[in-house]
């Protein structure tokens, strides 16, 4: 596992030592990505680094790694889970190789496919390959958006790296994406390829690019998540179930180093840490939580632990630190996230690094087998269906003047709103009717509907939950939940690996109906099937909670004060309505309405905004003191 960051010059250069220390900086200041080993290639239009996090040694090598009498270098970050499988292949078509390494299978398949190439991976990865007789670049990130990609374009040079940061460290200019801002009220995050940054984007996951000298990005599509349900029984199902999450999660073991297994109190990471005991019967698991009732599954993970025989090694968390380490999360982030969960996998990740390299997760299991609760809504507004359109805008006009919070208001306008306005993935934070009062820079042309309009184009005649699980893959997964997964467990040097998020997992999931996902009033229906007998009863059909973090009762109690200093003291009066704001915390605090994700989602970007538009802190000159004084 590494790290990236890599430059393509228009006109030929003569690399001065200032230019390289400028380089070697942007590389340094990701060094939680692998403070192990570093690496650099410079010829007339390429800046290579790289950072290295020692996993596999046959498996890493040193990069940036060459190819072909040095006529194509690679820099890569992530794994390649069938690369002894591809070896072989090339073998037999009569390429050769150096090294037993994934890296080179990838470039060594790139000389034989080009842009075809990562077609054939299976795995998670972000890479950068240079062609010096063709004076092209090619780079490409992994399906599901496991590893991030982040790339700048102007007419002189291209940048790409695998945090934003170090692209920051480069550019003269700083400036905010106002879009992307109000964006991220609705989605507490910013939706890919966007980030807060005007000019730096994301590649979007199943995506390459190719950049000739003398020409623009060419951005294409090689992978896109479908679904194609089947009419399968339920044994069927559930052995292919069985089957390809024990084959995942095997070679999601393979490591030289020690691998471990996060263990919450839900089902999809007691699924993973019960297969992986079966092929490393020590395995450390690893839990947080707080000591707030009601906020804490560390009871329940320990249970798991002792029946499947494995330890398990627990922490428990203080709003105090929770608040101290919110500035360095998110300097980790690049952008603001206001999901309350990356903070415990922040500490998670801490207390697991402290005794493994590597750590197992259960990211994407609700997203591919229909985990959340919401995917349950279009079977309880089914009525609906049956009302004609007058009947729907009689009751729309009746929602409109029932109080709020009364019975059956939420219920109603849910029924009345079609799917591609009621759902636009797994959370939705502040209504535009909000953000025109929170927002002093608001602007009408940007409807939140925007992201998710194209996606809902391409999922037509799917099933309504099916649509669901798509809009939250293309959205939610990759912009929530993975982001937090790589950011949080990188500032640790702690290498995630997620068996879910598989093509041959998906390939399965995608075949599954709805009625054995949300059967019998639960969901993940049949997962949970699959994995009786292998993952302890208690967990099977206990109800999903996530990682259920206390702010709800901390901002009226111990953030209160912490939160209003936030909000007076940030620099933030030209974009954010600061009285609107008081007025949601002080109702919260009085019990009038629970706004406590709205504040915290905008507490978020305050605190990010201090960070890196404010420069209240200096972590960049932090990680720069540590390489020279290493």
């Amino acid at each position: 596992m590494c790290g990236f960051i890599g430059c393509v010059h228009e006109k030929t250069q003569d690399f001065r030592d200032e230019q390289k220390q400028q380089f070697q900086n942007m590389n340094n200041i990701i060094t939680h990505r692998g403070p192990d080993d570093d690496g650099y290639y410079y010829d007339e239009h390429i800046q290579f680094g790289f950072r290295r996090l020692s996993i596999i040694d046959i498996e890493c090598g040193h990069q940036p790694l060459t190819y072909e009498n040095e006529r194509y270098w690679i820099i890569f970050n992530g794994e390649v889970y069938n690369y002894v499988e591809l070896r072989e292949e090339l073998l037999k078509e009569g390429l050769t190789f150096a090294t037993h390494s994934d890296t080179e299978v990838i470039i060594a398949l790139y000389s034989h496919l080009k842009e075809k190439a990562v077609e054939r991976l299976r795995g998670m990865f972000a890479f950068v390959i240079w062609d010096k007789v063709e004076q092209t670049l090619y780079g490409a990130r992994d399906p599901f958006g496991i590893k991030p990609f982040f790339y700048h374009e102007n007419e002189q040079r291209t940048y790409f790296a695998s945090e934003k940061k170090s692209i920051l460290l480069a550019l003269e200019k700083n400036e905010l994406n106002y879009d992307a801002i109000q964006q991220y009220l609705t989605y507490q995050f910013v939706p890919e390829p966007d980030t807060m940054t005007e000019g730096i984007f994301k590649l979007e996951p199943g995506h390459y690019f190719t950049k000739k000298i003398g020409e623009p990005m060419k951005i294409s599509r090689y992978w896109k998540a479908a679904f194609h349900p089947v009419n399968k029984s339920e044994d069927a199902f559930i052995k292919e179930i069985r089957d390809v999450m024990f084959d995942s999660v095997k070679i999601h073991m393979r490591s030289d180093v020690p691998v471990g297994s996060f263990l919450s109190g839900g089902i999809d990471s007691s699924i993973i840490a019960s297969i992986a005991k079966e092929f490393h019967p020590a395995i450390k698991t690893f839990s947080v939580g707080f000591d707030h009732n009601g906020f804490s599954e560390i009871d329940v993970a320990k249970e798991t632990a002792e029946k499947l025989g494995v330890e398990n090694i627990s922490y428990i968390i203080s709003p105090e630190e929770y608040m101290n380490e919110l500035p360095k999360i998110m300097w980790h982030t690049d952008d603001p996230l206001a999901d309350p969960a990356c903070v415990p996998l922040y500490f998670v990740a801490r207390e697991a690094r402290k005794h493994v390299t590597v750590v197992l997760s259960g990211e994407g299991a609700d997203e591919l087998f229909g985990g959340y609760n919401i995917y349950r809504e279009p079977q309880s507004l089914e009525v609906f269906n049956k009302i004609p359109a007058i009947g729907k805008t009689l009751l729309k006009g009746i929602a409109n003047i029932m109080p709020e919070g009364m019975k059956g208001k939420s219920f109603i306008e849910r029924g009345v709103t079609p799917m591609e306005e009621r759902y636009i993935g797994n959370a939705k934070m502040f209504t535009e009717e909000e953000k025109r009062n929170l927002l002093h820079v608001y602007n009408e042309q940007i409807k939140y509907t925007d992201v998710t309009k194209p996606l809902y184009e391409q999922s037509k005649g799917y099933d309504p939950v099916d649509r669901m699980q798509f809009i939250d893959i293309h959205t939610w997964m990759r912009g929530d939940i993975l982001l937090k997964a790589d950011k949080m467990t990188m500032a640790h040097s702690l290498e995630l690996r997620v068996p879910f998020l598989d093509k041959a997992v998906f390939e399965v999931a995608s075949k599954i109906p709805t009625s054995l996902k949300t059967a019998n009033g639960t969901t993940k229906y049949i997962l949970r099937k699959a994995v009786e007998g292998v993952v302890p009863d208690h967990v099977l059909n206990r109800k999903k909670l996530g990682f259920p973090v206390p702010i709800r009762h901390w901002l009226k109690n111990e953030m209160n004060e912490w939160a209003k200093r936030i909000i007076h003291e940030s620099n933030t009066d030209h974009l954010i309505n600061k009285a609107y704001l008081l007025k949601l915390l002080d109702d919260h605090c009085l019990d009038k309405a629970d706004n406590s994700r709205k504040i915290w989602t905008v507490l978020m970007f305050m605190v990010w905004h201090d960070v890196y538009v404010e420069k209240k802190y200096s972590f960049e000159q932090e990680y720069l003191k540590k390489k020279v004084m290493q």
